[in-house]
């Protein structure tokens, strides 16, 4: 089976140069909000590594923390569910909604959701989801996956947003006032958390001391969700984990000032307990993640916290939208995350990087992402995954690079070329991709090699 690369996907995203800019500079707005956020707290990069230190602990020591959170959430009275994959979690929410006799599921933000495909798997069973953060309703009346995990409709304009609006909401036609657009999705979404049968949620963590989960969000839906209806569903991967509730602070104070700029997301919402006469679940799932434990490069991967900074500050994210990458997380960590699932089908996501390290010294929880993703190329390379054009040009490089004589006589003829062959020949865009967005730059009259050769310092001997 063949897959779409990277390269393709983002070069149909570049056909529209005014949103492709528009994206980057956008992003790199949420990026210089990050840093402000983060200059004004001393002590950040001391937290930045209580954090790192927390998850490596919790990960060392998971099948622990996961069972101490199990027995501690039993005890609140809360059920708990573990699903091995995407299947499992499905099927397991579907028993749940059917047991309650309910048709109507309100759902907030959850990546893990997004992960499992749940919203259509309900939809085809017969079950009405909504999605009530605002982005993700609007990508959902749109059918289309979130670009990013954060902000998961920032690849639309408000004139797209008005759009869909039109179309689905029965609003004015051109309408494209951001008050009036937010009205009027508050209008349509009240009904529907006043109908919801059944709340469903991500975790941002997990504790494993109380059994409580905690749910961060800036719009409240979570929180009306979850008041409203009469079952709370919550779905958490096993990495969301933390073992102390003294150790929540560390994260909060890391989470949105590295995803959006803000000292603390509106919302932080504890639960730890259904109300009398109403049920809580919580779901948890691995799909995957313990394969991502065992193996040692990419161990850390795990520790990430989902704030989306390593795709605000990433220069080929930005300018090739979150679609691209054709997986739930986008950018360098969905990169590291993708190849895990599916090699094959995720073997260009690595090589979607220029490795500047720009991603790892943004990471609240430090993972190391830049190196994550060089280690994954050459997994990809020695599986064989390598496009052949790439494979045979990487053969041939290899050769060159290792011969000095033929280094030498290649970089004596490309010198010559550049000045003797005609600037449409050497700048073709088919020939040299390089050239379609650089100029390159003047071929210097000698090498090193030779100027070293002809000034180096007589020996005396």
């Amino acid at each position: 089976m063949s897959y779409l690369t990277h390269a393709s996907r983002a070069e149909a995203f570049n056909l529209d140069h005014e949103r492709t800019s528009w994206h980057d500079e956008t992003l790199w707005f949420v990026r210089q909000k990050r840093d402000k956020a983060v200059y004004a707290v001393p002590e950040f990069q001391e937290l930045r590594n209580l954090a790192s230190a927390i998850k490596d602990h919790t990960l060392s020591r998971l099948d622990e923390y996961l069972t101490q959170f199990e027995a501690a959430a039993q005890a609140n009275g809360v059920r708990v569910h573990w699903a091995a994959d995407a299947a499992e979690h499905n099927a397991i929410v579907l028993d749940i909604i059917r047991a309650r006799g309910a048709t109507r599921v309100v759902k907030s933000k959850s990546m893990l959701t997004e992960e499992c495909h749940l919203n259509p798997y309900l939809i085809k069973e017969g079950i009405e989801v909504i999605d009530t953060d605002l982005g993700e309703r609007i990508i959902q009346m749109r059918d289309e996956p979130p670009s990013h995990i954060v902000l998961p409709a920032i690849h639309l304009k408000k004139e797209d947003v008005g759009a869909t609006f039109f179309k689905h909401l029965g609003t004015a036609e051109g309408l494209t006032d951001p008050q009036q657009l937010t009205e009027a999705a508050r209008q349509h979404l009240r009904a529907k958390f006043l109908a919801g049968e059944v709340a469903l949620t991500g975790v941002n963590f997990a504790i494993a001391e109380t059994g409580s989960v905690v749910v961060c969000t800036n719009e409240g839906n979570a929180d009306l969700g979850v008041s409203l209806a009469p079952v709370h569903v919550a779905s958490m991967g096993i990495e969301k984990l933390i073992p102390r509730l003294s150790d929540l602070g560390v994260f909060t104070r890391l989470l949105a000032r590295s995803a959006t700029g803000q000292p603390v997301t509106t919302y932080t919402s504890h639960y730890t307990k259904p109300m009398p006469g109403r049920e809580m679940h919580v779901i948890i799932v691995d799909n995957g993640r313990t394969q991502q434990l065992g193996r040692p490069d990419f161990r850390a991967s795990l520790k990430c916290i989902r704030c989306g900074a390593c795709m605000n500050t990433c220069p080929v994210y930005r300018r090739s939208g979150g679609h691209s990458y054709d997986f739930t997380v986008p950018g360098p960590i969905g990169s590291i995350l993708s190849p895990n699932i599916n090699l094959k089908k995720h073997s260009t996501l690595p090589f979607a990087s220029t490795l500047c390290g720009s991603c790892t010294d943004v990471c609240p929880v430090k993972i190391d992402i830049h190196v994550q993703l060089y280690k994954w190329r050459q997994i990809v390379s020695e599986a064989n995954h390598l496009p052949t054009a790439k494979k045979l040009g990487l053969k041939f490089m290899g050769r060159l690079l290792a011969s000095p004589t033929a280094f030498k006589l290649s970089g004596s003829l490309g010198r010559r070329a550049l000045r003797l062959l005609p600037y449409g020949l050497t700048h073709n865009q088919t020939v040299n991709a390089w050239a379609i967005a650089r100029e390159l730059p003047e071929p210097p009259q000698q090498s090193f090699r030779e100027w070293f050769a002809q000034n180096q310092p007589q020996s005396n001997a």
